[in-house]
């Protein structure tokens, strides 16, 4: 985690040098470059149901991918007018930063450390930490874990607060949801820790694996954007839309068509 940040800290000067050295020329935004493609690029999971995910034709579903298309449709008058772009949460800001997508809409909660290379919209959801365990296990807390082994996905904020909640705990990391899964199901851990929206999405589906009830903090999630000037105009437009779109009730309507509460 430590070197991607790093990388993209570094990417992110270098991108800044040059656009000083562009001002005098070019006062290009983001924002201008969206509509002048007319078509939006949103980075979104495809392993994290019921948020991103490919439904049964293959096409991009989940509370994510309806989000980026009232996002188009409120930018460009389509919500065809999206690309959708493969992201993980190890990946998600290096796509962002390689110009691979304008946004990301991937179950990103904003943290401190976060808004140090990223720029953010106000919330959209809000999420907690929990843990996804086998079914009978004898881990019934975080607390439980220690001296255990638990499971988290590179580039998600599970790893640091499990660190400072169970200091004797043994992390495995993992790449991919589906990864993490599958060691859990296999017996190479004894639990998962992540957002409890992402955990129940693997347990709405398998009854052999249990969601506890706790929660351990709040996530917010939020559109993230490369950090700069550029990005403002974007940012200011895409509140505007989640902001009308959670008064006319639209957010919530999705939330319950996906089972989300």
């Amino acid at each position: 985690m430590k070197k991607i940040f790093a990388m993209l800290m570094l990417i992110m000067l270098v991108c800044c040098g040059c656009g000083k050295k562009l001002d005098e020329v070019s006062t290009t935004t983001d924002l201008d470059n969206i509509m002048k493609r007319d078509v939006l690029l949103v980075g979104v999971k495809t392993d994290t149901y019921p948020f991103g995910y490919y439904d049964q034709k293959g096409s991009f579903s989940g509370y994510d991918a309806a989000l980026a298309r009232i996002i188009a449709r409120g930018l460009l008058g389509s919500d065809k007018k999206v690309k959708f772009v493969p992201v993980t949460a190890s990946d998600r800001m290096m796509k962002l930063y390689s110009g691979d997508v304008d946004m990301i809409v991937a179950t990103m909660s904003i943290t401190p450390k976060r808004q140090e290379i990223l720029d953010f919209s106000t919330p959209y959801y809000t999420a907690g930490q929990a843990v996804l365990v086998r079914k009978g296990s004898s881990v019934k807390s975080l607390r439980d874990l220690n001296g255990k082994k638990a499971i988290i996905v590179f580039g998600s904020t599970s790893e640091r607060s499990l660190r400072s909640a169970v200091p004797n705990v043994g992390i495995r990391g993992y790449k991919t949801y589906p990864e993490a899964y599958k060691a859990l199901k296999t017996g190479r851990a004894d639990a998962i820790v992540s957002d409890d929206t992402i955990l129940l999405g693997l347990a709405l589906k398998d009854d052999s694996v249990e969601l506890l009830p706790k929660r351990y903090s709040k996530e917010p999630y939020a559109v993230a954007f490369r950090k700069g000037k550029e990005s403002k105009e974007l940012i200011r437009a895409v509140n505007n839309i989640i902001e009308i779109e959670t008064h006319n009730g639209n957010l919530r309507k999705i939330q319950e068509t996906y089972g989300i509460k």
